[in-house]
């Protein structure tokens, strides 16, 4: 089981992989100046201890992982020291692992740092930056691009809450349970992935929020010399950026926010929105290859509902299950480019091979070809449910399939259930309904709506630029398809970001590129 919400494309399977080593200095340590300007005046640090708040970052080479080289080239890793609990400033720290890569123009050009959220929660920045750096060429040229792992994530005390071999198992349960013996291993499977993730976790369990991270940046902003934080954040990364600018609404330089999650939404808003969302993509999708949204739709469901029946054969020798094909459909749902993969696996898996509709789950679920799995959706789950207070119970679950299904007849039984088994008695309590992203005060924010988005439904745009309050968010509109606007070949959206973010133009509120 995988909520999907996390920011990816077609593209993304062939990341290349950075890592990140190196510490952060601490009392009495001596590292090289890297020529930076001096620490920005300290903002909300109250408490912090002088090795927090003076620390100095060692940015060495970047070394390989396990799952791929060093992205070489001016990348460099660090690690920043943050509290472990942010009410107890003084206490344990933890080390958050960064990448950069420093501006590629003049000095005198040089805005500051940006940092990148790719989304999630629970994706690498460490990993996703570097082979997206083209993509950022321009703004390049006058920042610093910047990215982190978050708490919880990857290189900075990532969680892995099963093996390989026990991920791979669980990928048979059927997570839209028709009987009861089924509901009751779903069940049982969803908690035992919670206590998976917190012998993983430990203590760390607790702190991984949303909040947490959104001190950890104002921390960082601090460090790298910057008076105000300029920031990218894309799908989840939207919501982080807007609880950073609540909490530090005097600390907001240029902040975009691309492939927006809609903070007014809890646990079961949030699913139906995406489930609404893959279906109008799903929907588009057909469209493009000439079917009838609703003929082609009930297709897909009768080709779930066989494979629910009787596992589909692939040439791996593994099984395509339900699950398996109903994410093998949702991933190249983001990105337009995908389409065709999608019609060459659907037809294969009609005539009765699952291979094709493999591949693309085992893309979504971070599988290589070994057989090893990403941590991702582990990190994803442990940040979201200590997150969200809004828990439904298996019967409330159930009361709201039918209306799920009637958003979404292909999306919505999977995602009905999910808002009860994806933190079904987890071991800590979430902390708030909806994200509080109010920022009275904080300059104006670009808020990036895509109405083809099927991860972050069009609506939530306009949500969170009305949320963050009257002259501050500002919402641009493309109607273009795939999760995210920026880089996505509209010249329109590219370079009224560009503008925004390099030379401090704000657009019309509502603007649209076509």
């Amino acid at each position: 089981m995988a909520r999907i919400a996390r920011w990816t494309a077609a593209a993304a399977a062939a990341l290349l992989v950075a890592g990140c080593s190196g510490s952060s200095g601490s009392d009495g340590d001596e590292s090289e100046d890297d020529g930076r300007p001096p620490a920005a005046a300290p903002s909300d640090t109250t408490g912090l201890s002088a090795s927090l708040t003076s620390q100095k970052l060692d940015w060495e080479g970047c070394k390989a992982t396990e799952t791929g080289p060093a992205p070489g080239g001016d990348w460099r890793c660090a690690t920043l020291k943050v509290p472990l609990d942010w009410s107890k400033p003084t206490g344990e720290t933890i080390g958050i692992a960064l990448i950069r890569s420093e501006s590629s123009g003049s000095s005198d050009e040089r805005i500051g740092s940006l940092l990148f959220n790719f989304g999630g929660p629970g994706g690498s920045g460490v990993d996703y930056l570097p082979p997206y750096g083209p993509t950022f060429a321009e703004l390049h040229k006058r920042y610093d691009l910047v990215s982190w792992d978050p708490r919880g994530v990857a290189a900075s005390e990532g969680v892995r809450c099963r093996d390989n071999k026990e991920i791979q198992t669980a990928e048979s349960v059927d997570t839209t349970p028709d009987t009861s013996a089924e509901e009751t291993t779903f069940l049982e499977d969803a908690a035992d992935f919670g206590k998976g993730c917190q012998e993983s976790a430990g203590k760390l369990m607790d702190h991984v929020s949303t909040t947490d991270t959104a001190r950890d940046m104002d921390l960082m902003r601090h460090v790298l010399g910057d008076q105000k934080l300029h920031y990218f954040g894309i799908s989840y990364g939207t919501e982080l950026g807007g609880v950073y600018a609540h909490l530090f609404p005097k600390n907001v330089g240029r902040l975009l926010l691309d492939a927006v999650v809609d903070p007014s939404a809890g646990t079961v808003g949030h699913a139906k929105n995406q489930a609404r969302g893959f279906q109008r993509a799903l929907e588009d999708y057909l469209k493009s290859t000439g079917q009838d949204p609703q003929d082609g739709s009930q297709k897909i469901v009768d080709l779930l509902k066989r494979i629910d029946s009787e596992p589909l054969p692939t040439a791996s020798g593994r099984d395509l299950t339900q699950q398996l094909a109903l994410t093998g459909v949702i991933y190249p749902l983001y990105s337009k480019s995908s389409w065709p993969a999608l019609t060459s696996a659907l037809e294969a898996a009609e005539d009765g091979d699952g291979t094709e509709l493999l591949a693309q789950a085992d893309s979504y679920n971070d599988r290589d070809a070994s057989g090893r799995y990403g941590t991702t959706t582990h990190s994803q789950r442990v940040i979201s449910c200590l997150d969200d207070k809004e828990r439904p119970t298996p019967a409330e679950a159930k009361a709201l399939l039918p209306e799920f299904r009637k958003i979404s007849p292909v999306f919505g039984d999977s995602m009905g259930w999910d808002t009860a088994g994806w933190c079904h008695d987890w071991p800590v309590a979430g902390q708030y309904e909806t994200a509080e992203v109010s920022a009275p005060g904080a300059e104006p924010v670009l808020v990036v709506g895509n109405t083809g988005d099927p991860a972050t439904p069009y609506e939530g745009a306009r949500k969170m630029a009305d949320e963050l309050g009257k002259g501050v968010g500002v919402q641009l509109t493309w109607k273009g398809e795939g999760h995210g606007a920026y880089g996505s070949g509209s010249d329109c959206v590219d370079s009224t970001v560009n503008d925004y973010l390099l030379d401090g133009k704000v657009p019309d509120d509502g603007k649209v590129c076509e």
